[in-house]
Protein backbone atom coordinates (compact mmCIF):
# COMPACT_ATOMS: atom_id res chain seq x y z
CA UNK A 1 0.00 0.00 0.00
CA UNK A 2 2.88 2.41 0.86
CA UNK A 3 4.54 1.95 -2.61
CA UNK A 4 0.98 2.24 -4.34
CA UNK A 5 0.71 5.48 -2.71
CA UNK A 6 4.03 6.62 -3.60
CA UNK A 7 4.16 5.06 -7.26
CA UNK A 8 0.76 5.60 -8.63
CA UNK A 9 0.15 9.37 -8.43
CA UNK A 10 3.35 9.68 -10.30
CA UNK A 11 2.44 7.38 -13.05
CA UNK A 12 -1.08 9.14 -13.23
CA UNK A 13 1.07 12.50 -13.60
CA UNK A 14 3.34 11.22 -16.48
CA UNK A 15 0.27 9.35 -18.05
CA UNK A 16 -2.22 12.31 -17.97
CA UNK A 17 0.63 14.65 -19.65
CA UNK A 18 1.57 12.21 -22.11
CA UNK A 19 -2.29 11.63 -23.03
CA UNK A 20 -2.94 15.60 -22.72
CA UNK A 21 0.02 15.95 -25.24
CA UNK A 22 -1.13 13.74 -27.29
CA UNK A 23 -4.53 14.92 -27.92
CA UNK A 24 -3.34 17.99 -28.70
CA UNK A 25 -1.36 17.32 -31.46
CA UNK A 26 -2.84 14.03 -32.77
CA UNK A 27 -6.46 15.31 -33.09
CA UNK A 28 -5.98 18.28 -35.30
CA UNK A 29 -3.07 16.67 -36.66
CA UNK A 30 -5.45 14.43 -38.13
CA UNK A 31 -8.34 17.20 -38.64
CA UNK A 32 -5.89 19.18 -41.04
CA UNK A 33 -5.05 16.34 -42.77
CA UNK A 34 -8.69 14.96 -43.56
CA UNK A 35 -9.50 18.02 -45.02
CA UNK A 36 -6.41 19.01 -47.23
CA UNK A 37 -6.71 15.13 -47.98
CA UNK A 38 -4.27 14.62 -51.39
CA UNK A 39 -2.49 17.41 -50.69
CA UNK A 40 1.33 17.78 -49.59
CA UNK A 41 -0.29 18.40 -46.11
CA UNK A 42 -2.04 15.63 -45.64
CA UNK A 43 1.31 13.48 -47.54
CA UNK A 44 3.70 15.39 -44.68
CA UNK A 45 1.36 14.62 -41.93
CA UNK A 46 0.66 10.90 -42.66
CA UNK A 47 4.29 10.50 -43.17
CA UNK A 48 5.35 12.18 -39.65
CA UNK A 49 2.61 9.96 -38.21
CA UNK A 50 3.95 6.64 -39.44
CA UNK A 51 7.56 8.05 -38.38
CA UNK A 52 5.75 8.00 -34.79
CA UNK A 53 4.20 5.14 -34.77
CA UNK A 54 7.33 3.36 -36.16
CA UNK A 55 10.17 4.68 -33.17
CA UNK A 56 9.52 2.83 -30.08
CA UNK A 57 9.88 5.05 -26.86
CA UNK A 58 12.89 2.60 -26.22
CA UNK A 59 14.55 3.98 -29.01
CA UNK A 60 12.99 7.56 -29.23
CA UNK A 61 14.44 8.43 -24.94
CA UNK A 62 17.91 8.14 -25.20
CA UNK A 63 18.17 10.18 -28.47
CA UNK A 64 15.97 13.02 -26.51
CA UNK A 65 18.12 12.26 -23.24
CA UNK A 66 21.49 12.52 -25.33
CA UNK A 67 20.46 15.43 -27.41
CA UNK A 68 18.77 17.67 -25.02
CA UNK A 69 20.32 16.47 -21.52
CA UNK A 70 23.73 15.42 -22.40
CA UNK A 71 24.81 17.43 -25.75
CA UNK A 72 22.80 20.41 -25.23
CA UNK A 73 22.19 20.61 -21.13
CA UNK A 74 18.84 21.95 -21.19
CA UNK A 75 16.74 19.58 -19.38
CA UNK A 76 17.90 16.59 -16.86
CA UNK A 77 17.98 13.56 -17.81
CA UNK A 78 16.19 11.47 -15.39
CA UNK A 79 13.79 11.79 -12.18
CA UNK A 80 10.68 13.51 -11.51
CA UNK A 81 11.24 16.77 -9.75
CA UNK A 82 13.72 17.00 -6.54
CA UNK A 83 10.71 16.62 -4.33
CA UNK A 84 8.75 14.58 -5.75
CA UNK A 85 7.86 12.57 -2.18
CA UNK A 86 6.46 15.62 -0.92
CA UNK A 87 3.38 15.63 -2.32
CA UNK A 88 0.14 17.73 -1.26
CA UNK A 89 -2.74 16.47 0.81
CA UNK A 90 -0.96 13.32 0.56
CA UNK A 91 -0.92 11.79 -2.51
CA UNK A 92 -0.33 14.83 -5.54
CA UNK A 93 2.87 15.45 -6.53
CA UNK A 94 4.51 18.94 -6.88
CA UNK A 95 3.97 20.52 -10.09
CA UNK A 96 7.09 22.96 -9.81
CA UNK A 97 9.01 24.75 -12.43
CA UNK A 98 11.68 21.47 -11.11
CA UNK A 99 8.76 19.33 -11.84
CA UNK A 100 8.02 20.76 -15.64
CA UNK A 101 12.16 20.89 -16.27
CA UNK A 102 11.76 16.71 -15.20
CA UNK A 103 8.47 15.85 -17.03
CA UNK A 104 9.06 17.33 -20.76
CA UNK A 105 11.56 14.40 -22.02
CA UNK A 106 9.19 11.74 -20.54
CA UNK A 107 6.00 13.07 -21.47
CA UNK A 108 7.15 13.88 -25.27
CA UNK A 109 8.63 10.23 -25.74
CA UNK A 110 5.48 8.55 -24.12
CA UNK A 111 3.11 11.04 -26.03
CA UNK A 112 4.41 11.26 -29.48
CA UNK A 113 3.80 7.69 -30.44
CA UNK A 114 -0.10 7.90 -28.66
CA UNK A 115 -0.13 11.79 -30.92
CA UNK A 116 0.55 9.40 -34.34
CA UNK A 117 -2.33 7.20 -33.46
CA UNK A 118 -4.92 9.57 -32.93
CA UNK A 119 -3.78 11.59 -35.75
CA UNK A 120 -3.97 8.66 -38.34
CA UNK A 121 -7.66 7.62 -36.40
CA UNK A 122 -8.83 11.07 -36.64
CA UNK A 123 -7.77 11.34 -40.37
CA UNK A 124 -9.28 7.94 -41.33
CA UNK A 125 -12.51 8.37 -39.80
CA UNK A 126 -12.74 12.29 -41.05
CA UNK A 127 -12.45 11.22 -44.44
CA UNK A 128 -15.33 8.82 -43.96
CA UNK A 129 -17.37 11.20 -41.93
CA UNK A 130 -17.51 14.26 -44.32
CA UNK A 131 -18.52 12.03 -47.31
CA UNK A 132 -21.89 10.96 -45.78
CA UNK A 133 -25.32 12.84 -46.94
CA UNK A 134 -26.26 14.65 -43.62
CA UNK A 135 -22.83 16.41 -44.36
CA UNK A 136 -24.05 17.43 -47.63
CA UNK A 137 -26.81 18.63 -46.55
CA UNK A 138 -25.35 20.78 -43.98
CA UNK A 139 -23.16 22.43 -46.50
CA UNK A 140 -26.16 22.87 -48.27
CA UNK A 141 -27.87 24.34 -46.50
CA UNK A 142 -25.04 27.38 -46.14
CA UNK A 143 -23.23 26.24 -43.17
CA UNK A 144 -19.91 27.21 -42.84
CA UNK A 145 -16.93 24.71 -42.77
CA UNK A 146 -16.04 25.32 -39.58
CA UNK A 147 -19.27 24.27 -38.27
CA UNK A 148 -19.98 21.44 -40.29
CA UNK A 149 -16.93 19.93 -39.80
CA UNK A 150 -16.71 20.91 -35.51
CA UNK A 151 -20.79 21.06 -35.09
CA UNK A 152 -21.57 17.42 -37.60
CA UNK A 153 -18.71 15.62 -38.58
CA UNK A 154 -16.17 15.44 -36.03
CA UNK A 155 -18.06 14.26 -33.24
CA UNK A 156 -18.82 11.07 -34.88
CA UNK A 157 -15.38 10.70 -36.31
CA UNK A 158 -14.22 10.49 -32.52
CA UNK A 159 -15.84 6.76 -32.08
CA UNK A 160 -12.37 4.78 -33.03
CA UNK A 161 -10.73 7.54 -31.61
CA UNK A 162 -12.30 6.91 -28.01
CA UNK A 163 -12.22 3.40 -28.54
CA UNK A 164 -8.52 3.08 -28.05
CA UNK A 165 -8.20 6.28 -25.79
CA UNK A 166 -9.77 4.08 -22.65
CA UNK A 167 -7.22 1.31 -23.03
CA UNK A 168 -4.70 3.31 -23.69
CA UNK A 169 -4.85 5.83 -20.79
CA UNK A 170 -5.12 3.44 -18.30
CA UNK A 171 -2.24 1.83 -19.69
CA UNK A 172 0.06 4.93 -19.40
CA UNK A 173 -1.41 5.97 -15.72
CA UNK A 174 -0.63 2.96 -13.94
CA UNK A 175 2.81 2.29 -15.38
CA UNK A 176 4.26 3.10 -18.48
CA UNK A 177 7.39 0.39 -17.70
CA UNK A 178 9.46 1.61 -20.58
CA UNK A 179 9.60 5.37 -20.32
CA UNK A 180 10.15 5.17 -16.37
CA UNK A 181 12.46 2.83 -16.50
CA UNK A 182 14.34 5.30 -19.17
CA UNK A 183 14.21 8.15 -17.33
CA UNK A 184 14.58 6.79 -13.67
CA UNK A 185 10.80 7.53 -12.53
CA UNK A 186 9.73 6.39 -9.69
CA UNK A 187 6.43 5.14 -10.57
CA UNK A 188 4.06 2.13 -11.01
CA UNK A 189 6.05 0.60 -14.13
CA UNK A 190 9.66 0.97 -12.36
CA UNK A 191 8.41 -0.63 -9.19
CA UNK A 192 6.54 -3.08 -11.36
CA UNK A 193 9.95 -3.94 -13.40
CA UNK A 194 11.83 -4.46 -10.31
CA UNK A 195 9.47 -6.58 -8.75
CA UNK A 196 10.13 -8.96 -11.81
CA UNK A 197 13.56 -9.01 -11.56
CA UNK A 198 13.17 -9.72 -7.75
CA UNK A 199 10.27 -12.23 -7.99
CA UNK A 200 8.40 -10.08 -5.38
CA UNK A 201 5.01 -11.61 -6.37
CA UNK A 202 2.58 -8.95 -4.27
CA UNK A 203 4.12 -6.34 -5.92
CA UNK A 204 3.30 -7.74 -9.28
CA UNK A 205 -0.07 -8.90 -7.97
CA UNK A 206 -1.01 -5.32 -7.26
CA UNK A 207 0.09 -3.36 -9.70
CA UNK A 208 -1.80 -6.31 -12.23
CA UNK A 209 -5.01 -5.66 -9.85
CA UNK A 210 -5.16 -2.18 -10.43
CA UNK A 211 -4.64 -2.25 -14.24
CA UNK A 212 -7.36 -4.79 -14.43
CA UNK A 213 -9.79 -2.78 -12.26
CA UNK A 214 -8.96 0.20 -14.21
CA UNK A 215 -9.29 -1.42 -17.63
CA UNK A 216 -13.00 -2.25 -16.38
CA UNK A 217 -13.55 1.26 -15.51
CA UNK A 218 -11.66 2.83 -18.81
CA UNK A 219 -13.97 0.43 -21.03
CA UNK A 220 -17.70 1.21 -19.23
CA UNK A 221 -16.34 5.35 -19.64
CA UNK A 222 -15.59 4.00 -23.42
CA UNK A 223 -19.19 2.50 -23.58
CA UNK A 224 -21.11 5.39 -22.22
CA UNK A 225 -19.28 8.10 -24.30
CA UNK A 226 -20.25 6.07 -27.38
CA UNK A 227 -23.82 7.09 -26.77
CA UNK A 228 -22.81 10.63 -26.11
CA UNK A 229 -21.04 11.20 -29.52
CA UNK A 230 -23.63 9.37 -31.77
CA UNK A 231 -27.22 9.55 -30.32
CA UNK A 232 -28.25 6.81 -32.33
CA UNK A 233 -25.92 4.00 -30.28
CA UNK A 234 -28.74 5.14 -27.42
CA UNK A 235 -31.35 3.58 -28.99
CA UNK A 236 -30.10 0.77 -30.12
Amino acid sequence: NQIMKEAFPISLQLGILSILLALAIGVPAGIIAALRHNSWVDYSSSFVAILGVSIPNIVLGPVLIYVFAVLLGWLPAARWGENYKAFYLGWIPPMSADFWRHAILPTITLGTAFSATFARLTRATLLQTIREDYIRTARSKGLSQYRVVMGHALKNSLIPVVTVFGPMLIGVVTGSFVVERIFGIPGMGEFFVTSVTNRDYPIILGTTLIYSAGLVMANLGVDVAYAWLDPRIRYD
